[in-house]
């Protein structure tokens, strides 16, 4: 996860336009644990007991996290109304720092592993018929990092897998398939996992942190979700695939997995990024994870 800062240490600038959007002073804050970003996730209150959700982070933090705040600040202003998401309050942007004001929803993240109930509730609540065509399309946004085990072909590292090794070729035009396979006009998240939803006391679930949002398959956040749950173990991921992806050909489902393997195993190999310590770790569990998956399914 990310090593964030908290509200307090938020410049007084950024601070004082937040409290103007909420529309009072803040006189707490608790900051927010998961996810992956250096800069703020705080739950805050105002003096006259108004509350809100605030993401903000800077350039000197993390030159590429304003980026992803800009974009979700878009989205999510526009999201249908059916779609279970924190509502956007408003947001602030002086070109260096970007913060969120976001509805503030009462809930906690699903436990890992899975429970079969809690499971269920997700995979229902995903699986809308939303639409925003001015989206960006998957294919087009997942069409770098699907390239990973081309990448990984150009430049394979001396402790790649003797199995990858072997079926490069198969990996790469796999992920070629699940790439094209993406197509489609629904609403997809496209990061769909435990520590981004949230279970209300009342039986709702809530979906947090749109900024990778784009139009797609309709099933691409049920086998996202998937990965999530094949992670962390405890169900039969294979046989829950089959189920939740009937309306797809199975292949092209195997095929997205193999395109997310390499895309996984080919980040993990970088950098950290700055402010995301445990990011590459993070990804090289899921990498391995999907990978052991479709040499299965590939059975």
């Amino acid at each position: 996860m990310g090593t964030r800062i908290g509200w307090t240490e938020l410049p007084r600038h950024v601070r004082a336009a937040v409290e103007e959007i909420i529309g009072g002073p803040v006189v707490e804050a608790v900051s927010q644990r998961g996810g992956f970003s250096p800069g703020t996730a705080d739950r805050v209150r105002t003096a006259a007991g108004k509350r809100a959700f605030v993401k903000a982070v800077g350039t000197e933090l993390n030159d590429f996290s304003p980026q992803l705040h800009r974009r979700e600040a878009r989205v999510t202003a526009a999201l249908p109304p059916e779609v279970p998401a924190p509502r956007l309050l408003g947001s602030y942007d002086d070109g260096d720092w970007v913060a969120l004001v976001l509805e503030d929803v009462e809930g906690r993240h699903p436990a890992t592993p899975w429970q079969p109930d809690e499971l269920e509730r997700v995979l229902g609540a995903v699986s809308t018929a939303a639409q925003m065509p001015d989206l960006i399309s998957a294919e087009e946004s997942l069409a770098e990092d699907f390239a990973g085990w081309r990448r990984l072909s150009e430049n394979p590292p001396a402790d790649l897998d003797p199995w990858v090794a072997r079926h490069l070729d198969v990996l790469c035009r796999l992920a070629d398939r699940g790439l094209a396979a993406t197509r489609g006009d629904a609403l997809v998240h496209m990061d769909i996992r435990a520590d981004n939803v949230l279970l209300g006391a009342d039986g709702t679930v809530t979906v947090v942190d749109w900024p990778w949002a784009c139009r797609g398959a309709e099933w691409l956040d049920r086998a996202l979700l998937l990965i999530n749950v094949r992670l962390h173990g405890g169900h039969d991921a294979s046989a829950l695939l089959a189920q939740h992806t009937a309306d797809a050909d199975p292949d092209d489902v195997i095929a997205f997995l193999g395109g997310f393997a390499g895309t996984f195993l080919d980040a993990a190999r970088q950098p950290a990024p700055p402010g995301l310590p445990t990011v590459r770790a993070f990804q090289r569990a899921q990498g391995d994870a999907v990978l052991s998956w479709v040499r299965e399914l590939l059975n």
